[in-house]
């Protein structure tokens, strides 16, 4: 059983037919096809997310089960490793030079960004470290309460953050790129051999279990991918799934974000928003500027850049490359990339700081 990253027992199964998660559902759908009807980019992930939030906020009870969050992630993964092959090994010794900016990158953004927090917003040096961390929330929140953080700080800042990246990189696609949200009709899904799928799916739950248990980042992704690489470069097995099921995706993401908000009050996100909005204008501009800067050595779309480079929101960024075909191979590995350096480098930052202290 994988205890950690897939949560699959009882009490968990329960809140799959829980009135939380139905609630979720039932406000997610309409609100998706109705957003979809205003052409709103992205419109099964801006729709079920803002709805969501509004809800958690005005202290309707709702949640996200974990289980249906992680299998949705596995199909993330599915999805992902379509665009897996050797050529895609063999690419990767052309990123050395985009992870190491992304490391200058991450370390730039901690050093400017708590610095400001600590200087206008009276965040002590421990959370405004934590909170300045372009990304991976869950670690850096057990990580934060560890030091004895102040864990509603760090929630917020990086909550805020994921809501104005996700609302506003969709825009920025639609507006600079002819991609759309689009469907291969021409595929026989039904015609593939769907034993490929079963074993894709076990050889995906054996990984992720394995890289949980060496914590490795973003286990249930970065666990799949490996699993489609190994499978699919080795000719064993291939599968691809239904376009159609990036909707599906993109809902139930969209609609965990806000779920997250399910805890906190209107007053504790004002306190903190535009600090936040602040921080995270400051963390995009650099990831803009390292964007660019990877362009010189990498001939790669600027908008695949730019999804690599942002702050935060490996899963919600790797859906939104999925459904724009914005290279979600190159996004997913540079993600899993940041999140690695920022569990690396954030404990050495809190390390430098106690000895500065003394």
């Amino acid at each position: 059983m994988i205890k950690h990253a897939i949560a699959f027992y009882f009490e968990d199964l329960k809140q799959v037919f829980s009135i939380k998660f139905i609630i979720v559902i039932l406000i997610s759908v309409p609100t998706a096809i109705f957003t979809e009807y205003l052409s709103i980019p992205l419109a099964w992930f801006l729709g079920p997310m803002i709805v969501t939030s509004i809800a958690a906020l005005s202290g309707l009870k709702i949640i996200m089960p974990k289980i249906v969050l992680s299998f949705i992630l596995i199909i993330l993964g599915l999805h992902i490793g379509n665009y897996i092959d050797q050529n895609l090994f063999n690419q990767m010794f052309d990123w050395i030079w985009t992870s190491l900016i992304m490391l200058i990158y991450i370390i730039i953004c901690i050093l400017f960004v708590a610095k400001y927090l600590q200087k206008f917003a009276s965040y002590s040096e421990k959370a405004s470290i934590f909170s300045a961390a372009p990304g991976a929330l869950g670690p850096l929140m057990i990580l934060a309460e560890n030091e004895k953080t102040d864990l509603s700080q760090v929630a917020i800042s990086h909550l805020i953050r994921l809501i104005i990246i996700i609302t506003v990189i969709p825009f920025i696609i639609v507006n600079n790129t002819e991609n759309d949200v689009l469907f291969d009709d021409s595929l026989n899904y039904l015609a593939q051999n769907h034993v490929n799928l079963f074993l894709l799916i076990v050889a995906s739950l054996f990984f992720i279990f394995i890289f949980e248990k060496i914590k490795i980042p973003a286990a249930l992704l970065s666990g799949t991918l490996f699993a489609s690489g190994v499978l699919q470069v080795t000719d064993i097995a291939t599968y691809k799934l239904p376009d159609e099921t990036v909707n599906f995706c993109l809902l139930i993401l969209g609609s965990s974000v806000g779920c997250r908000f399910a805890e906190k009050t209107v007053k504790e996100i004002a306190n903190n928003s535009l600090h936040s909005i602040v921080a995270t204008t400051i963390l995009v501009v650099l990831g803009l500027v390292a964007a660019y800067v990877a362009t010189l050595f990498v001939d790669t779309n600027i908008l695949t850049l730019i999804l690599s480079f942002s702050p935060g929101g490996i899963y919600e960024v790797a859906v939104i490359a999925i459904a724009f075909d914005l290279d979600p191979d190159f996004v997913a590995f540079h993600h899993i990339i940041r999140l690695l350096f920022i569990l690396f480098t954030v404990p050495i930052f809190l390390r430098i700081t106690e000895k500065i202290k003394k």
